[in-house]
């Protein structure tokens, strides 16, 4: 069966057709700003043991759907590579090459806090400087066939909320329905033993656990007291000092500040948004879009429920 095909200006999972996949190969499929980079870092320091890395993240673990880099430099880079690789996709697990051979790590993030970590995103962006990138990278002439490009997004905070929970148009990011429907392709295939599923909550909450479980799930032995050492590494005020070498495109120059890719972190600042009526018809809304177990695992992961 012919994988569905996912793309956006930023993204396109036909980069995928033809790739060749390792036995010991790790791909994180997640929405945006759901803990896509800090998954990398995870990964990261469990494959190499170190905190130290001799080139930027997003060159061990590159993006290789992303359309601001030539899909035959990016596999070039992944071929030449004699780690165990861990490639990064936004693309859901069904328009993905499956391969029983292969780890498929999911995360989740509740979609409220993903709606204000993307606002924050997107306007640390410098568009004009990333169209440059993908005309030279890609070229400019799917723009057309995609659809205008995303109509500036209201000012007033919560109206810019609402448009991102009822909108059925994505443009370039994440809205609810989307990170939503991401969520149901993992939750879906959760009891394949080649597929794991995290939560953004549950890695704030208990780094250290969820390291370790990680670390089960790739089949890496690693003592407790240097997994420790590991996960100071990639705690959030450690990632952010470090962000010229771990922000995703780092090198690219289409961020107005490296530095503020890692904002904040945190999760609830939404509670400061939403009034109660808000937040009933927010739930109203996520609860007609998928099961009352996966909303639950959505909103709260593992460990919150």
């Amino acid at each position: 069966m012919t994988a569905p095909r996912y793309r956006n200006l930023v993204y396109d999972s036909s980069r995928w057709e033809g790739f060749t996949l390792r036995s010991d190969d790790i791909i994180i499929t997640t929405p945006p700003k759901c803990g896509t980079t800090w998954t990398q870092m995870l990964c990261a320091l469990l494959i190499f043991d170190t905190a130290e890395f001799d080139r930027p993240l997003a060159h061990i673990s590159p993006w290789l759907d992303m359309q601001t880099r030539s899909l035959a430099s990016v596999t070039a880079d992944l071929e030449a590579q004699t780690h165990r690789r861990f490639i990064k996709t936004h693309t859901p697990l069904d328009g993905l090459p499956w391969d029983s051979r292969v780890t498929y790590i999911s995360v989740g993030r509740d979609p409220r806090d993903v709606s204000l970590s993307w606002n924050h995103h997107w306007d640390n962006m410098d568009i004009d400087a990333f169209i440059a990138l993908r005309a030279d990278a890609v070229g400019l002439a799917d723009l057309a066939e995609l659809g205008p490009p995303p109509e500036p997004a209201p000012a007033d905070p919560v109206e810019r909320f609402w448009s991102w929970a009822t909108s059925d148009t994505p443009a370039a990011g994440p809205t609810l329905g989307t990170i939503l429907a991401q969520f149901q392709k993992s939750w879906d295939r959760r009891d394949e033993p080649n597929v794991a599923l995290f939560h953004y909550s549950d890695l704030s909450a208990d780094l250290f656990g969820q390291m370790r479980r990680l670390a089960g799930v790739l089949e890496i032995e690693v003592t407790d007291h240097r997994l420790e050492t590991l996960a100071e590494a990639a705690s959030f005020d450690r990632m952010k000092a470090r962000a010229n070498d771990l922000a995703p495109n780092s090198d690219q120059g289409f961020w107005r500040s490296t530095e503020d890719f890692f904002h904040q972190g945190s999760s609830g600042r939404w509670r400061e948004l939403l009034t109660d009526e808000d937040e009933t018809r927010y739930q109203q809304i996520a609860r007609g879009l998928v099961t009352a177990e996966l909303d639950d695992w959505a909103h709260h992961g593992w460990l919150g429920n």
